[in-house]
């Protein structure tokens, strides 16, 4: 269950994947497969060679990626997503989601 972003932000990130930009959109989150995690930043870019090398140069397994078309993308959680997103200056979901 996903919830925390409105549809305007959600229509952004779609779109931009559709560009073939690599995209970032974090969100609230409950998964009981995953306890403790209450966020995830879903990754996406149209552009699947782009989107499995920026896994690569991340340190991320590319095979994790989730194929579904026209939004292709990489659930990004985890002790991990906190530093990726600083690396990427996504300042605005670190403190909205209080991952700082």
């Amino acid at each position: 269950m996903a919830f925390g972003i409105n549809r305007e932000e959600l229509n952004q990130w779609k779109a931009a994947v559709q560009r073939g930009e690599i995209a970032f959109l974090t969100h609230y989150w409950i998964d009981p497969r995953f306890p403790g995690i209450t966020t995830v930043t879903k990754v996406g870019c149209s552009d699947l060679p782009r989107l499995r090398r920026w896994c690569e140069q991340n340190g991320l397994p590319a095979q994790y990626i989730h194929n579904r078309r026209p939004f292709p993308h990489f659930d990004l959680l985890g002790p991990k997503q906190p530093e990726i997103l600083r690396r990427e200056g996504m300042w605005e979901q670190l403190e909205r989601f209080r991952m700082l």
